[in-house]
């Protein structure tokens, strides 16, 4: 009989897309993505920050709106067109695929309102994509003034990495008063193209409801999410004073 021999096949790097969402309406910034930060519209500055990521296989936004359009094609981005309609900007990713010919195996979710993203928090979010897992996403631990608030949300992991709940209130309740460390979660996400498929016909869920958190609905229907640490944290643009007391680098 002839030997068995072993075939070691290289493993195959997943390829990334970057999806960057971008919703003309606001309720507390109308049209806040075609706004100036210095001399560039927060859109230009997004994808100045995305195309210095080499982390990407390929980038385009997700827009609803023809002055985004009109922008875009003025620097040569790339986009699709998707309703306005959609709920949120998970949704107009998966909106966008639909269009595309992407064939990324990861599609990072880069919100249009958030310039000040760079690639070392790109290398921290994808450090266990090419492994295992639904959905990547960060967090940080919290500052004291934070834990209550909120508008800033926890997050408790098992020693995997793997979240158990993310939540609006302080958690984990500290009963014993050994001050276990509290994180909150920054909300800048990796998706497996299998996750997408699912979470476009995933039902409403009492507790994603309850706190306003689409994660939950996430994990109540039974996906995986890694969070993983991070020293960084995003700098949304969601007010006129974000705008006004930002600095851009």
């Amino acid at each position: 009989m002839l030997p068995l021999v072993a075939l070691y096949l290289p493993s195959m790097k997943k390829k990334i897309a970057c999806i960057i969402p971008a919703r003309l309406a606001s309720t507390r910034f109308p049209q806040k993505i075609l706004a100036k930060l210095g001399s560039k519209t927060l859109l230009e500055h997004v994808w100045d920050q995305v195309k210095s990521c080499p982390q990407f296989d390929e980038a385009y936004f997700a827009i609803d709106s023809q002055e985004a359009a009109s922008i875009l094609d003025a620097i040569k981005a790339p986009y699709y067109m998707t309703s306005p309609d959609l709920p949120n900007g998970t949704h107009r990713i998966i909106a966008s695929l639909d269009h595309s010919k992407t064939t990324a195996d990861i599609i990072v979710n880069w919100q249009a309102d958030e310039p000040f993203i760079h690639k070392e928090m790109i290398d921290d979010l994808l450090q266990g994509a090419e492994k295992e897992g639904d959905i990547w996403t960060l967090k940080k631990e919290a500052k004291l003034e934070e834990i209550p608030s909120p508008n800033v949300v926890k997050v408790v992991s098992d020693r995997f990495q793997k979240a158990l709940y993310f939540s609006r209130s302080p958690i984990p309740f500290d009963r014993t008063r050994t001050s276990p460390p509290i994180y909150k979660h920054i909300g800048l996400y990796a998706y497996s193209r299998r996750a997408l498929s699912l979470i476009k016909n995933f039902p409403t869920t009492p507790l994603a409801e309850a706190e306003s958190l689409e994660q939950l609905q996430f994990l109540e229907n039974g996906l995986s999410i890694y969070v993983y640490p991070t020293i960084y944290e995003t700098q949304g643009i969601d007010t006129p004073e974000d705008l006004a007391s930002s600095i851009f680098i």
